[in-house]
């Protein structure tokens, strides 16, 4: 970073959210390094079942906090066992990839994480209840997780040791978490609303670990109701928000995240392809793709000249449920999005 960019990433940067199609770590590492030079991530690949997950990748990372995989989900464990030995030797695989093709990358590399509260909100404690019920289980969940979240960033850092860290912490659960709506293991009611003070304190705990380590903290969520402000006042340097989900209600939130230099990744992308020429065009058309981008920029105020280096364009969420020629089209429609915003900032 400098002063004329005080972003971690370049102007006119594009990424990927996290997860893609397939199975194949090798071409996948390739594929992002090839589509997204100025801000590659660490490609999540799910379609190899249990263990490459959401969950099961960021449980694989717990330490003293085992869980394992049981019909309706996972759930907290008596020790180890082989979900969590496969989830490790999926993550090995990932890191292996990284190393071959990435290991003399010296610009900013993203890599992702699920968030604590997304894990408390999936795992269900032995009695079959979502953790986040239990607030004691939630502390022990947290710290695990903080230490887990380092010991991985220290690897990465191993295998690709020029580069720049983003960690992005997943927190699609969150405004589940904060409404109440999650529902209780019957199904017949939900559980109670977790205190935002209390998310609050945990998100800053783990974001300023993250920084103290030298890498810069992000956070996600494409869920509608994005706790914008929580995130922000959290520590979260960078947010990645579905842009198409943005509205004027929004607008304060976002912009005071702005002010304060909080970078911006804004979903404008579809995540998958719906088949239509409605969609075909628009992926086809830069700058229909960040019209959603420019519009919002033109409602908060700021600088045309500080969009390009303070917003980085990506698909709106995980590719992980599209095919491979529209996930390579979204990283490509992502790229070119970016360089419409540098260079025809305003319309």
């Amino acid at each position: 970073m400098n002063q004329q960019n005080p972003y971690p990433w370049p102007g006119a940067s594009a990424t990927g959210v996290g997860s893609w199609p397939g199975e194949d770590p090798g071409e996948a590492m390739r594929t992002v390094l090839g589509e997204l030079p100025d801000l590659p991530h660490l490609p999540e690949l799910p379609e190899r079942g249990v263990g490459a997950d959401m969950v099961g990748r960021t449980g694989g990372l717990l330490p003293e906090f085992p869980i394992e995989v049981q019909p309706s989900g996972w759930r907290v464990a008596d020790s180890p066992g082989r979900d969590l030995g496969r989830a490790a030797s999926l993550m090995s695989y990932d890191l292996d990839a990284l190393t071959e093709h990435a290991h003399g990358f010296t610009g900013t590399l993203k890599v992702q994480v699920a968030g604590p509260w997304t894990l408390a909100a999936s795992i269900e404690l032995r009695g079959g209840q979502r953790l986040v019920a239990d607030p004691g289980a939630c502390r022990d969940l947290a710290e695990s997780h903080l230490e887990g979240v380092l010991a991985h960033l220290a690897e990465v850092r191993k295998r690709v040791p020029g580069a720049r860290i983003i960690v992005q912490v997943d927190e699609p659960s969150l405004p589940s978490v904060l409404l109440g709506s999650l529902p209780t293991a019957s199904g017949l009611s939900r559980l109670p609303a977790v205190d935002p003070v209390r998310i609050e304190a945990s998100l800053r705990v783990l974001f300023s670990a993250i920084a103290e380590s030298g890498a810069v903290p992000a956070a996600h969520c494409c869920a509608p109701g994005v706790p914008v402000d929580l995130l922000r006042r959290s520590g979260a340097r960078a947010l990645s928000l579905n842009a198409l989900l943005l509205t004027r209600d929004h607008d304060e939130m976002v912009g005071t995240a702005v002010e304060a230099g909080v970078g911006l990744l804004l979903g404008v992308v579809p995540s998958t392809d719906d088949g239509t020429p409605a969609q075909t065009a628009r992926m086809s058309d830069p700058a229909a793709t960040v019209d959603p981008v420019r519009e919002l920029w033109n409602r908060l105020g700021f600088s045309p000249d500080l969009l390009s280096r303070a917003v980085v364009t990506t698909p709106t969420c995980g590719l992980a449920g599209a095919s491979p020629g529209h996930a390579r089209a979204a990283l490509t429609a992502s790229r070119d999005g970016a360089r419409v915003l540098r260079d025809e900032p305003r319309r």
